[in-house]
């Protein structure tokens, strides 16, 4: 049994329902399919090309109705795949400013969507909120505000956004602030930039996992610092070589992470514009990786031992 600790909502909205509602609406008129408009099968360019897709998923969902759809349709899709448990992480204020809902309208309306499908799938969800550092901390001081407002939704706070332009020393007294609310911690670093922000990270941030993580590979001693505290990486293949973050499936870091002895949790990131299931992220870590059974097992036992979702046993 596996669960997947990295998964953004706003890349799991299924493309069946962006047409739906881009058809309803009288979005996406253009002649290019929607599934290619929303999602890649083959390595772009840069991060941003492959963020520029998620955007166009999101903007057909301007209703908070929506949310609430999309919130069910993530769960499902988990469950559906075998998932022993999921964590979804979104931006309200990204949500907000891309499609005009208000935030706190999105939050209920996900939060509503994610407890009905736990009721019928009985899968343990974990919401997680997404700061933006491109927003700058005053206005993270502004979205923290709304996540704690609506505390008991959100199991944990994440950063996401421009590594190398956004200091993280900026976001520490958000963390700081969010763990004496109770939740827990995750960061994007070592995707778009290198080590370095892993480093700046753990050292202004303090956060129990970090997100993505695989350009850590690039110093040998930041490895170290990893498996010496206990750091989870969540890392996504799939996705880590649609953004260049890594240079093919043959050549991605999470090998030289393993055997540097770093905690890894197998995760999606972004489901459908990856077109990926974490069951297919577990069949190229072996098939294409050369994982040992013992390795995926140490996967699987990662993300249930790191998971903030409420897990009966996570030692299981």
């Amino acid at each position: 049994m596996y669960g997947d600790l990295h998964r953004h909502l706003e890349g799991a909205i299924r493309v069946e329902t962006v047409a739906e509602l881009a058809a309803e609406r009288g979005l996406l008129t253009g002649r290019e399919p929607v599934r290619e408009l929303v999602s890649t099968a083959v390595p772009l360019d840069d991060l941003l090309e492959y963020l520029a897709k998620i955007e166009v998923a999101t903007t057909v969902a301007v209703e908070a109705r929506d949310w609430e759809r999309i919130g069910f349709e993530a769960v499902e899709d988990a469950a559906v795949d075998g998932l022993s448990h999921v964590e979804l992480r979104y931006s309200p204020f990204y949500i907000r400013d891309v499609c005009g809902i208000p935030a706190e309208e999105v939050m209920d309306a996900v939060a509503d969507g994610v407890a009905r499908a736990q009721r019928q799938y009985e899968i343990p969800v974990a919401l997680i909120g997404v700061l933006l550092r491109n927003f700058g901390p005053d206005v993270a001081d502004r979205e923290l505000s709304a996540i704690l407002a609506r505390g008991n939704q959100f199991r944990a706070i994440d950063i996401a956004g421009d590594e190398a332009g956004v200091p993280a020393d900026l976001f520490a007294p958000h963390y700081e602030r969010a763990r004496e609310a109770g939740l827990r911690t995750t960061a994007h670093a070592g995707e778009a930039a290198g080590p370095e922000s892993v480093r700046a990270a753990l050292e202004h941030l303090r956060p129990e996992r970090i997100g993505h993580g695989v350009r850590s590979v690039e110093d040998p001693a930041l490895l170290e610092t990893l498996a010496q505290r206990g750091i989870t990486l969540e890392v996504a293949v799939t996705s880590n070589v649609h953004t260049a973050t890594a240079k093919s499936f043959a050549d991605h870091q999470l090998k030289s992470l393993l055997s540097a002895g770093v905690p890894v949790a197998l995760s999606t990131d972004d489901p459908v514009t990856s077109r990926t299931k974490l069951s297919n992220e577990y069949r190229i870590a072996e098939g294409v990786l050369g994982l040992t059974p013992a390795e995926l097992e140490s996967l699987a036992r990662c993300s249930r031992q790191s998971s903030f979702a409420d897990l009966a046993d996570p030692t299981r």
